[in-house]
């Protein structure tokens, strides 16, 4: 239900509130999912190995996560940008690290603002799931993360829930084929569902902003 209240994200008792680009609204409370998938496992034993390396750092290494925090901004729930402090851009570095097969850094390197996609354009044809891009080839060292969501029906025309199925190699040339990266966290694309995408460059465990698209599958 939308409404005119302040600013306000999270839960309290049986209502969340957040915001979407219709404004303000309140709903009621969700259980979260818990399929505890191997993808999930991943990643909670990803943040647990964080954690503990963090405590394992000298103040000094810290203090250099904090000054690099201090300069990586994000946005809330309810639009609001914010920075992270030291150990939220360890983390934020070291998980896109680790997700392009490579290692965790202990001491915070400099900021790398790399630059997104130019164009992008999917197919679904013939049995197929590739994603188009320019500029081909990346640059060296840059990969592409390619985030997708469940399938969804045709008519649906937003989607949080994008997860990442597929890194490219360093420096790969266009096309992408993420068929049997979506299909073995997805399911095989089903013709006439809509798919959701978010396309980022990363390179030095950092990522550029999202190309946003969609696509509807076709035979």
């Amino acid at each position: 239900m939308k409404m005119l209240i302040e600013p306000r994200s999270g839960s309290y008792q049986g209502l969340t509130s957040s915001r979407n680009r219709y404004g303000q609204y309140v709903r009621t409370r969700a259980t979260p999912v818990n399929p505890n998938s191997t993808a999930q496992g991943s990643v909670r034993a990803r943040l647990s190995s964080n954690a503990a390396a963090w405590r394992a750092l000298t103040d000094g290494q810290r203090a250099g996560w904090e000054s690099l925090g201090s300069q990586m901004t994000r946005t809330d729930a309810l639009g609001q940008s914010y920075a992270l402090n030291g150990f939220g851009a360890y983390v934020s570095v070291n998980n896109n690290l680790l997700a392009a097969g490579e290692a965790v850094v202990s001491a915070a390197p400099a900021l790398v603002t790399p630059d997104g996609l130019v164009t992008s354009t999917i197919t679904s044809t013939g049995g197929t799931l590739s994603i188009a891009y320019t500029t081909t080839p990346l640059a060296a060292g840059v990969k592409l993360f390619v985030y997708a969501s469940p399938q969804r029906s045709e008519g649906r025309a937003y989607e949080s829930d994008v997860r990442l199925i597929f890194v490219s190699a360093a420096a790969a040339a266009s096309p992408a084929n993420v068929l049997a990266a979506y299909t073995a966290r997805f399911g095989a694309p089903v013709v006439g569902n809509r798919i959701f995408f978010a396309l980022h460059l990363a390179t030095g465990g950092f990522r550029s902003g999202p190309m946003n698209t969609s696509h509807v599958v076709v035979t």
